[in-house]
């Protein structure tokens, strides 16, 4: 997937250049998506990597771990396994991404703009996720915390 996306950006740079004109009308694009069709996906993608983030800031309280986003910009010796767990929880979202919206863009604008597609799809997927996992572990923490003690009791 990473490999994916690194070649999705350097096809677009290398098809539409850098220029002013194309950084504007790519803001303006990720602007108006929201407003056009297949608006479905800025629910579904951020639903999907917030299930994630659930499931794996749960896991992290269980098992101890420090909170996600912390240790990947506090830990350099932890900062890549950490982001590979992100990747592969997230891969799976971060793909119907890019397919829904070269769809969208076939459907919109006629053509395939590929860094977008980059783009929009880390937005709606790893971000959410990389923002609530730790979250989500700090939380969990609490409520793990108050249940294992009451079960001593």
């Amino acid at each position: 997937m990473v490999v994916l996306s690194i070649i999705a950006v350097i096809v677009g740079l290398a098809l539409c250049g850098f220029s002013d004109e194309v950084r504007t009308r790519v803001w303006q694009n990720l602007l108006d998506r929201p407003g056009g069709p297949m608006v479905f996906r800025f629910l579904l993608q951020p639903l999907m990597a917030t299930i994630a983030a659930l499931r794996d800031g749960i896991n992290d309280a269980r098992t101890g771990r420090t909170p996600f986003l912390w240790t990947v910009l506090s830990d350099p010796a932890q900062r890549g396994g950490r982001l590979d767990e992100a990747l592969i929880a997230t891969a799976r979202i971060i793909l119907l991404g890019f397919a829904m919206d070269t769809i969208y863009q076939f459907i919109e604008f006629e053509t395939f703009r590929p860094a977008e597609v980059v783009m929009i799809a880390l937005l709606l997927a790893f971000v959410p996720y990389l923002l609530l996992r730790g979250l989500v572990t700090r939380i969990a923490r609490r409520w793990v915390g108050d249940g294992s003690s009451s079960d001593s009791r």
